[in-house]
């Protein structure tokens, strides 16, 4: 796989201006390096301890699976359900928990992912700040468990990921192959994104012969503590936590107030447009590559500004008409 590009000492200017806007993942090498967290996160011992002194008594839901499950959180065999179960406790039991069973040869899976930061451990990422993500309204997430593998799913925000201890693996696919990844059910999936069904280090090829082509593009990066990087929006990606204890802290943002509409849209669009014969999808391809895709430079151009309407600029009250506009429709029968 071809390796993700590396980047240094980048200022929040030059990552959002030569990272962000080129739409392709960057590693940052060093760009957490001067954090306490890193310093203390590569033990359970010593990132327990530099944790609990943000704890008030927070809780956490983790991940729980049963030994021998390889890490590996995914459906059961019948996907009628998952191979882990949900648990909610004190965040400091997690911890000791996680201390507890790291020596073992065989220990269950524990994984706690996309804590509030801010409200789980106050203080925390004001003590580890990232400069990169300034002025972009992110807000931190922290993850913590044992060795992991998340399977290749996408985030519908840009995201930073920065390893604070242990060591991740990022394997990352661009958009455009998404027909080759065999994606899983939209509506029914682990964390609310939908996932790859392929096992990605033990692929079926037999069943899933298309991802070769796949995996012909993808990227990949391993990250070291004080390491982060840039994933953008719909980039697929798997993340392998390869040490016996992980911690990362990651950032995502809305690219616009629209953002969580868009899966909602194309879902919509599987309701009016997926069952129509061939000649009448492609039809509606072109009208949402004109409209949607603006393929051809503006659909309204030839239109004074007072009379675009669905196709005007966006703003408070366009977005307020739009969504007037779309309810009226989803009230049909």
């Amino acid at each position: 796989m071809t390796p993700i590009r590396e980047l240094r000492d980048l200022s929040p200017a030059a990552f959002r201006d030569e990272v962000v806007e080129r739409y392709e993942p960057v590693v940052i090498r060093g760009a957490a390096a001067d954090w306490p967290l890193a310093a203390a996160g590569s033990a359970p011992g010593s990132a327990g301890a530099y944790l609990r002194r943000f704890d008030r008594g927070s809780t956490a839901e983790a991940f729980v699976g049963q030994s021998g499950m390889g890490g590996r959180y995914f459906y059961t065999a019948d996907m009628r359900g998952f191979n882990f179960e949900r648990r909610k406790g004190p965040l400091a039991a997690l911890l000791a928990t996680l201390e507890q069973i790291h020596d073992s040869d065989d220990p269950p899976s524990i994984y706690a992912g996309a804590l509030d930061a801010d409200a789980t451990l106050p203080g925390l990422s004001d003590a580890n700040p990232m400069p990169l993500v300034e002025g972009l309204d992110a807000s931190p997430r922290l993850w913590i468990g044992n060795a992991s593998i998340v399977s290749i799913h996408f985030d519908a925000s840009d995201n930073v990921a920065v390893v604070a201890g242990g060591r991740r693996r990022f394997t990352l696919f661009p958009p455009d192959q998404v027909h080759n990844l065999y994606v899983g059910p939209l509506d029914h999936n682990m964390a609310g994104q939908p996932a790859s069904m392929v096992e990605l280090n033990n692929p079926d090829f037999d069943r899933y012969p298309r991802f070769r082509e796949a995996l012909a593009a993808a990227r990949v990066a391993e990250l070291e503590p004080g390491d982060a990087i840039f994933i953008p929006a719909l980039w697929w990606h798997q993340v392998d936590a390869l040490s016996r204890f992980n911690l990362l802290m990651n950032y995502w943002w809305a690219d616009s107030p629209d953002m969580p509409a868009r899966m909602e849209a194309m879902v919509h669009a599987i309701l009016a447009v997926s069952h129509l014969s061939e000649p009448r999808r492609e039809a509606w391809r072109a009208m949402f590559d004109t409209f949607a895709f603006r393929r051809h430079g503006h659909p309204a151009e030839h239109l004074p500004p007072e009379h675009r309407r669905v196709l005007g600029e966006p703003s408070p009250g366009w977005r307020a008409y739009l969504k007037h506009y779309l309810l009226r429709g989803l009230q049909r029968p």
